[in-house]
């Protein structure tokens, strides 16, 4: 029985002493006393001249710039909508998004999509402050919204800038709230112009900004911004397949977003031209089989009794054929321009009906029977 004890005495300790030859060292530094943090290098102040001071480059101060003058007029928006559950339970769901404050009297313009069914709207500001919010109007059409909080919550206002002055290239900068991360900075470049989507419920956009800037769910409603620290557009969408950012935003330009809140605000709706119309694209196909004077434009099919286009003289098809499976009323008038801006098709027409206001007078150029003509025509709402 000795003999067992001695021999695992003796294995023990050739055991420990492989352990301590192969960590000698550690063994040494735990045995040695820990050194104060007064003793430590980079914690004593250095004699030498500071050699190496921070170098802050031309771009960088433009973020930081941009970022402290605007962050205060930015904001996150948290909404509350209810829902009915599987088992009929009406159910609160919460959103978020972000804003920004466009006067001192605490108008906040984001998007549509950010506050639409909501309930109940909270305001958090760049300082912590969370203020109950009020819906002003909204217009899904163009996907904007203003919202107000009361005046006396109000320090800082964002300067709106001329979208119709940017250039392809320039610096872009977006602040947001992204995945809720409030009030986050993002830099890249005007990537293209007068861009068109298609957004999720089938809604068609034009003359969209894109952006390389980093936008991601929760960056909607926030300010694109230029490097003097103007409002010049508002993220509203990105092009992803994965639901994050892949280098491709869009939005909204703010000339256009100036016009829909100033309606908004004053009237609690987006007013919007009417010709009085409905009518089928031109192609050079179609042209060629009806024996048409021109291979683009509009074929005015129907106009309606007391419309602008009925004032103004504009003529509707008067004869029925049947091309296909289709029955069409030829013999109208041919749309090929609008205040000179040539029309192609029903797309451009709308596209351009979108930027006139109601109450202007255009001037139409039209085809009848191979004659041109002119007609002065004077926009109305649409009913």
């Amino acid at each position: 029985m000795s003999n067992k004890k001695s021999n695992y005495l003796c294995l023990s300790l050739v055991i420990l002493s492989i352990f301590l030859f192969f960590n000698l060292n550690d063994v040494f530094a735990y045995l040695q006393p820990r050194p104060s943090s007064d003793s430590l290098d980079f914690n004593r102040a250095s004699n030498e001249p500071d050699l190496r001071a921070a170098v802050i480059s031309a771009d960088e101060k433009i973020n930081i710039s941009v970022f402290e003058k605007v962050n205060p007029a930015v904001v996150n928006i948290a909404t509350t909508t209810l829902s009915m559950n599987f088992w009929l339970e009406v159910t609160p769901r919460e959103g978020q998004g972000s804003g920004f404050i466009i006067d001192k009297k605490g108008h906040i313009l984001t998007n549509n999509h950010v506050v639409a069914k909501a309930q109940k709207i909270t305001v958090t500001m760049a300082d912590g402050r969370k203020i109950p919010a009020t819906l002003v109007g909204r217009d899904p059409p163009s996907d904007l919204a203003v919202i107000k909080i009361p005046s006396s919550h109000v320090d800082v206002v964002t300067h709106l800038g001329d979208s119709d002055k940017i250039r392809v290239g320039q610096k872009a900068i977006a602040i947001g709230n992204p995945f809720g991360l409030s009030h986050t900075l993002t830099t890249g470049i005007i990537s293209a112009l007068h861009r068109g989507i298609k957004t999720h419920d089938d809604t068609h956009m034009e003359d969209l900004i894109q952006t390389d800037a980093a936008i991601n769910p929760g960056n909607s409603g926030g300010p694109l911004l230029n490097s003097n620290g103007e409002v010049i557009g508002i993220n509203t969408a990105i092009f992803s397949l994965s639901g994050g950012y892949q280098g491709i935003g869009f939005a909204i330009p703010i000339n256009r977003a100036k016009y829909v809140a100033t309606q908004l605000i004053t009237l609690g709706r987006v007013a919007r031209p009417w010709l009085g119309i409905t009518g089928i694209s031109i192609t050079p196909g179609l042209s060629e089989g009806l024996g048409l004077a021109v291979e683009q434009g509009v074929l005015v099919v129907k106009v309606f009794r007391g419309s602008p286009a009925a004032k103004a003289g504009l003529r509707g098809g008067n004869r029925e054929v049947i091309i296909g499976s289709f029955r069409l009323l030829l013999g109208g008038d041919i749309i090929t321009a609008i205040d000179g801006h040539k029309i192609t098709d029903m797309h451009e027409l709308g596209r351009l009906m979108d930027e006139l206001r109601v109450g202007q007078t255009v001037t139409m150029k039209i085809s009848r029977n191979g004659r041109a003509l002119e007609l002065k025509v004077l926009l109305k709402e649409r009913p």
